[in-house]
């Protein structure tokens, strides 16, 4: 006889944390309008008996609506080991499908977000702000490892964020593969989050003609400029090359989500225009593709 996980569907729960101010009630808003029962800032202790209420028959709980539950540093009881306790009780329920999704964003912008809300920091109460993000990220960094979904909303807006929460989460075709492409600047960082990362400071800068150096790769000039350097097309028809095989591959390991990465030194003109081609092939190939230019207005 067959066990009811193989007959019929598991109850989907997605659990949401991050650091605080990266978007996770924004994210919950948007799970909930995506279907999901969102309930936010949930006590550890009582994970367990909202998914799986000891009163509740095997049919009715595969009956109910994916369920997402917001939990981060906020929470009295919260500790990371208690959490990966919690999290390891769920996966090995077979009547779950439970996902961790860990939303990430830079320090930088978590200052400037909480300065200009005027918000307090849950773990800034008695330092400086700063030193409360910093001390939180050491804190979150071993359920960052543990996330199979990750979003960094640094450089989305309000807006931007709900888009790729409906697109990630708003569709039931799930072996289909979501790619992001982000162009940025090596002297700003890598990206935190990045499957693949392609350097195309080979190519000749913009940033040194005086007519191109305030435009970017989004500016027909620069691309132009770009697209004449005699070592860009071969570099891209074997970019493309490398990336084409991957996407089936990928898919069929389960992989739901990519994130392709393409640099220059500052982000504005080579990796923008790289970046912005690259999507466009993605798209012309059929993929699900969302384009973010990270650095496009740092100076």
């Amino acid at each position: 006889m067959a066990n009811a996980s193989t007959t019929q569907e598991r109850l989907k729960v997605m659990l949401v944390t991050g650091m605080s101010g990266a978007g996770i009630t924004t994210a919950l808003k948007a799970l909930q309008d995506l279907g999901y029962e969102a309930v936010d800032n949930v006590p550890l202790s009582l994970i367990g008996n909202l998914v799986l209420p000891s009163q509740q028959t095997l049919p009715e709980i595969h009956l109910r609506k994916p369920i997402a539950i917001g939990i981060d540093s906020r929470n009295r009881e919260f500790g990371v080991e208690n959490f990966i306790s919690q999290l390891d009780s769920l996966k090995a329920h077979q009547d779950l499908d439970v996902k961790l999704l860990f939303l990430e964003c830079s320090d930088e912008e978590l200052l400037r977000r909480y300065m200009e809300t005027r918000a307090r920091h849950p773990l800034a109460k008695d330092r400086p702000l700063a030193d409360g993000i910093k001390h939180e990220r050491r804190l979150m960094g071993s359920l960052l490892e543990r996330a199979e979904l990750i979003i960094d909303s640094t450089v989305l807006s309000v807006a931007d964020f709900k888009l790729q929460m409906r697109e990630r989460f708003g569709t039931e075709h799930s072996s289909d593969l979501f790619i992001t492409i982000m162009s940025f600047g090596f002297k700003h960082g890598l990206p935190r989050v990045a499957d693949l990362v392609f350097d195309v400071r080979f190519l000749k800068n913009p940033y040194y003609d005086p007519d191109l150096r305030n435009l970017t790769g989004m500016d027909q000039p620069v691309r132009d400029y770009v697209a004449t350097d005699d070592g860009f097309d071969p570099f891209f028809n074997n970019l493309k090359n490398l990336i084409a095989p991957l996407l089936p591959r990928y898919i069929k390991e389960g992989k739901s989500y990519l994130t392709i990465a393409v640099g220059c030194t500052g982000g504005h003109h080579r990796s923008v225009f790289t970046a912005s081609k690259l999507e466009a092939w993605l798209q012309s190939e059929g993929q699900m593709v969302q384009l973010t230019h990270r650095d496009i207005q740092t100076s």
